[in-house]
Formats: structure tokens, C-alpha cells, sequence
């Protein structure tokens, strides 16, 4: 997505505080979507919110688990993206199949996806962790309100002339592998090729698609002491028509209640993580953006909030922190 934002924005003259201005090249992000970046709403903290990019990851801790996160990209910009998600997951039958709910709303310029997924994961019980393989279907609404655009021109342009209501269907895949304190995962979603948008000219086939998307991802603790332990992870993302994105996280985790880490994302942006163990139940999570692209300019940078609760924990019993 560096590549569009760069592109996008440099367009602008010395009128870019003009709000409607703004708007359209939004607008154009987003209509440009399909061939040139990610789709899929990006999230800092993706290591909380796996069953977001991977259905195997259902039920793989072990306890019934809901996860709430709020993303808030490219503050000051009108249109950036907000992004809100809440998933609900568990293990059933032994713990031999987990589940999983996801619900989402994700808003980006004059366009907005909401939906739901459903994933199942079978899962192996191993050595030292669990494998599991993972399906999920999902239902999204994308809308799209071109005609609320304004153009500054005079000039018909049939490609904002109709406004888009879509009901899409689709499905993914994936395979997740962890222990207590290592995790890999690989999955592949949006598989059919369904269409954003209809509009052709004489000349040109202006159809918008949705298109695949491909997620690898992996983390390990290491334990430096009784207080002390190191957490990396990284996530590669891969989309059709787009460079090939990285996540690459470190954490500090001190007593196992307060985590401090960073990310550096590949032409996008620097971040920082604050996570807080509240009690066995609860883990609070934030996480601040800072565009390394031309964006910089223009905005005050991404902010993310992550709430996690966990439920079916007895009174008095204790249980190992879940890192992953």
C-alpha cells in the first residue's frame, strides 16, 4: 500500500488542505485497490488478532476468547481508514476442533466493507503443540458512495456516476502450528475473484475485483529471565499486483505483565506496542504509527486499541501466560 499512498499524494499541488481535494484522492485509493494494494484492513497488532488473517488459529488457546480492536490510520487525513473488528473463538469437542466469529467494519473514503466470518480448525495435538488446518467463509457488504464525490470540474465522469451496493461471498484457508512459546502460520484468503465495481468504457475495462491474499507469519519467546522475556515475530503479507509487504515485531515482556515493543513495516511506516496483562482474564494492547512515506506530511499518525477477554477460568486456578 506505500507505493499507491506515495503515488496518491505527490499528485497534490500547494491546494492540498483542500478538504474535498482530499476526499477524491482517498477515493481513488480506493478504487484502485484491487490491482495495486491490499485489500484486507492491516492491523498493528496482528498478533492478537490472528483469526483475523488465519481461520486455524480458532481455538488455539485453549479457552473460549474475544478480542476487540479499533484502528484509527492516518489521523488528520478526511477518509483515511478506520477500521473496527471484535472475534469471538474456542475449542469444542476435547478441544479437538476450535471456532471461530469474526465481525468487522472497515471505512476507507466514500467506500465501506462490513461483514462476518466463520472459521473451523481441526487441530492435532502434538509433542510439544498443536497443528490445526483451518477454513472460514465470510459475507460482506461493500458499498461505495461515488456520487458523493466531488470532481472540481465540470466534467462528467462516468466512473463516479454510479454508486456501488455489493453482498460478496468468499472463502480462505490456513495452517497454524504452536507450542507455548513458538507459533507459524500460513493462509490464503479471498479466493474468489468476486467484482467491486461494474463500470466499463468503449475503450477499457474499469471492473474492480477483490483478489487473493496470502499471509505467513511467525514468533518465538525467549526467556532472558525470571522478569524478563524477549518476544520477535513478523508477518509477510503478499496480494497480487502489490510488493510483497513485512511486519517485523519485537517485544519486551517484564514479569509477564507489562510488554514494550516496536514494528517496522516495510515503505510504510515505524511503530510502537504497549501491552498490559490486567488480570488472568483481561490484556489491554495500543500501538502508535508513524508514516515513513510521503503521508508523513499529512498526518499525526495510526493509532490501534486492543481489549482481550478470556473466559471459563476457575476460581484460584492459575494458568501459563498465552503470548501468542
Amino acid at each position: 500500500m506505500g507505493k499507491i499512498e506515495k503515488w496518491a499524494f505527490l499528485q497534490l499541488t500547494d491546494n492540498m488542505k483542500q478538504i474535498h481535494k482530499i476526499i477524491l484522492i482517498v477515493c481513488l485509493l480506493a478504487f484502485s485497490y484491487g490491482a495495486k494494494a491490499q485489500q484486507d484492513a492491516m492491523y498493528t497488532q496482528y498478533m492478537f488478532n490472528t483469526l483475523a488473517i488465519n481461520p486455524a488459529y480458532a481455538g488455539s488457546r485453549n479457552v473460549t476468547s474475544a478480542t476487540a480492536l479499533f484502528r484509527n490510520q492516518w489521523t488528520g487525513i478526511d477518509g483515511a481508514p478506520k477500521t473496527g473488528t471484535l472475534t469471538l473463538d474456542a475449542p469444542i469437542l476435547d478441544k479437538r476442533i476450535g471456532v471461530g466469529l469474526q465481525i468487522f467494519s472497515d471505512k476507507l473514503g466514500v467506500t465501506q466493507t462490513t461483514g462476518a466470518v466463520i472459521s473451523g480448525a481441526y487441530r492435532i495435538r502434538m509433542n510439544e503443540g498443536t497443528l490445526a488446518f483451518g477454513l472460514q467463509g465470510n459475507i460482506n457488504q461493500f458499498r461505495a458512495d461515488y456520487n458523493s464525490v466531488n470532481l472540481t470540474t465540470n466534467n462528467f465522469d462516468p466512473a463516479f456516476a454510479y454508486n456501488v451496493n455489493k453482498v460478496l461471498f468468499n472463502f480462505g484457508t490456513g495452517v497454524y502450528y504452536n507450542s507455548d512459546k513458538f507459533f507459524i502460520g500460513l493462509s490464503v484468503q479471498d479466493i474468489v475473484k468476486n467484482r467491486l465495481t461494474d463500470y466499463t468504457s468503449n475503450n477499457s475495462d474499469f471492473r474492480n475485483t477483490q483478489v487473493m491474499h496470502v499471509f505467513f507469519s511467525s514468533g518465538y519467546v525467549f526467556t532472558l529471565s525470571d522478569d524478563f522475556k524477549f518476544k520477535p515475530s513478523f508477518l509477510v503479507k503478499g496480494v497480487k499486483g502489490a510488493p510483497i509487504e513485512g511486519d517485523l515485531n519485537a517485544t519486551l515482556w517484564i514479569k509477564d505483565i507489562v510488554g514494550i515493543g516496536a514494528q517496522y513495516r516495510t515503505s510504510a511506516d515505524v511503530a510502537g506496542l504497549i501491552e498490559i496483562q490486567a488480570s488472568p482474564q483481561i490484556r489491554i494492547g495500543y500501538s502508535y504509527d508513524y508514516s515513513t512515506t510521503a503521508l508523513k506530511s499529512f498526518n499525526s499518525g495510526s493509532h490501534e486499541i486492543m481489549l482481550r477477554y478470556e473466559f471459563g477460568f476457575s476460581s484460584g486456578k492459575i494458568l501459563s501466560p498465552r503470548y501468542f
